[in-house]
């Protein structure tokens, strides 16, 4: 009988720690997927910062590294300079990347440091309880904000590949999502290039995932899936906010014709 699926080699054969319908599990095996295809396991480092990913470094069988809360891009710079063949990768939820991580996320992108950073996007503030996060809605109720996010206190939520799309050191800025067979598979493409622009030296790429919370969402898993298309999607709207991986490739091919 024809194998049609199976676990990707670069997924550990392990229970994950996460809640019922969270979308993290998808999106760790589209990552091992893409390890597996471009055969990169061997050179391949994660960085588990803290978060609901705080674990992911249980998940991969490719070697990977504890980060400080929001540091995740600075220890990827070093890895990257210090080892500069090796495959780098941050995988990052909002609270992380967005907050305490938001110093260390625009200055590796402006400076087109030649990584890849997975971006979680679920609104809300997962590990430690349901608090408000930088990327949590308009009054959206959160344990912080029960009587929803204000935004003339709080502000308005941070859209990143909005934000990093605007500066010169950034490849790719793609937000994707996985709540459909349709947007997985396009998530899948869109994390695959983001190591390919790696592999190939075209710098910083960044793929932003909406993702679903239901424990702290209160939420069934169906209907979390449901609130994501019906709240996050009409703000977090999907698609491709700089691609540059056609214009650089094409640049590096001539300096090697020269």
């Amino acid at each position: 009988m024809a194998i049609v699926f199976q676990r990707p080699k670069s997924l550990a054969e392990v229970n994950m720690h996460y809640c019922p319908g969270c979308t993290h599990g998808i999106i760790h095996r589209l990552i091992a997927e893409t390890i597996d295809e471009l055969e990169i396991e061997g050179k391949t480092v994660g960085i588990a910062p803290v978060g609901c990913s705080v674990r992911a470094y249980d998940y991969f069988n490719c070697d990977m590294v504890q980060a400080a809360h929001g540091r995740a891009p600075a220890v990827a710079t070093g890895l990257k300079r210090a080892r500069p063949d090796n495959i780098i990768f941050t995988y990052q939820g909002d609270g992380d990347l967005a907050a305490i991580g938001m110093a260390e996320t625009v200055h590796a992108a402006t400076r087109g440091e030649n990584i890849t950073v997975i971006f979680v996007n679920n609104a809300i503030y997962g590990m430690t309880g349901g608090q408000m996060a930088p990327t949590s809605l308009p009054g959206q109720v959160t344990q912080t904000s029960p009587y929803g996010r204000d935004v003339r206190a709080a502000g308005y939520p941070i859209r990143v590949c909005e934000l990093l799309s605007t500066l010169d050191g950034v490849t790719l800025a793609q937000r994707v999502a996985v709540d459909c067979v349709k947007n997985v598979r396009i998530a899948k493409k869109a994390i695959k290039k983001a190591f390919e622009n790696q592999v190939n030296g075209l710098g910083y790429s960044i793929v932003e995932v909406i993702s679903s919370c239901p424990t702290n969402w209160g939420l069934a898993p169906n209907e979390a899936l449901e609130w994501l298309r019906g709240n996050m999607l009409p703000y977090y709207p999907l698609g491709v906010y700089k691609d540059l991986s056609i214009d650089k490739s094409t640049d590096k091919s001539a300096e090697g014709g020269m």
